[in-house]
């Protein structure tokens, strides 16, 4: 059997309705997302795990209500007045504080909702400006919560059969026993093991898996019940 070769390729992050699996981990959040005229002053903060799906109900909150998404990461300065609701993403890591309080602010004034995302409840993130930390503390805030074996089966097969990858009940079963259960840990193991069988030329196999996945399959049962969320070895992951 001739060999493939595969092409490297970037890995677009996209959010699409058919992406989102409704599940009891983010039952609560999905309820108040409905509800923006009911958050604390007006603002909502999403927090979670990283990979938890938090940008993607970001993402879709903000289609439905025809918000501005911006990103944490890349406020900076004094933002233009909103004129629509306002949806930050990973507003935890913003390189400027008072962007972010002028933007709230600003917000408020005008009536407009605020949902941001972060992966620590607003009393726990360290801020610089009180007065940035006393905003965020006064709003309401909602925890997507580690998912369960039913999402993470799911969850799989959603993300092997968008690749057109074919994994068995027996492989499923083995790779949810054995990776970090976080849906960012499934994402990628499901692209490592596309580019592994498309090399290949055949089956996922446990072999197979163990060559492609073996830093994260080396991960210890320790490692992935860290109370703090976080991996010494693939911190991104979780």
């Amino acid at each position: 059997m001739t060999r493939q070769l595969p092409l490297p390729f970037n890995e677009t992050e996209t959010y699409h309705e058919e992406d989102f699996l409704c599940a009891a981990c983010n039952e609560l959040a999905r309820n108040w997302l409905d509800r923006p005229e009911s958050w604390s002053n007006g603002r909502m903060v999403l927090w979670g795990r990283p990979g938890c799906g938090k940008s993607l109900m970001l993402h879709l909150w903000a289609r439905k209500f025809g918000a501005r998404v911006l990103q944490g990461g890349s406020l900076r300065g004094l933002p233009a007045a909103p004129v629509t609701a306002i949806a930050v993403d990973d507003a935890d890591t913003v390189p400027e504080e008072a962007a972010l309080l002028h933007l709230l602010n600003a917000a408020a004034e005008a009536g407009h909702p605020v949902l941001l995302t972060g992966r620590l409840p607003p009393a726990r993130q360290l801020h610089g400006l009180a007065d940035l930390a006393s905003r965020l503390r006064a709003s309401l805030a909602v925890e997507i919560t580690p998912p369960d074996d039913e999402l993470l089966h799911a969850l799989l097969f959603r993300l092997a059969a968008a690749r057109q990858l074919r994994i068995s009940p027996a492989m499923a079963s083995y790779l949810l026993q054995r990776l970090p259960r976080t849906p960012a840990a499934l994402r990628e193991a499901i692209a490592r093991l596309d580019r592994a069988a498309l090399a290949a030329g055949g089956k996922v196999t446990r072999g197979l898996a163990a060559q492609a996945l073996g830093d994260l399959l080396a991960l210890d049962f320790s490692d992935r019940l860290l109370s703090n969320g976080h991996s010494p070895t693939h911190p991104q992951l979780l």
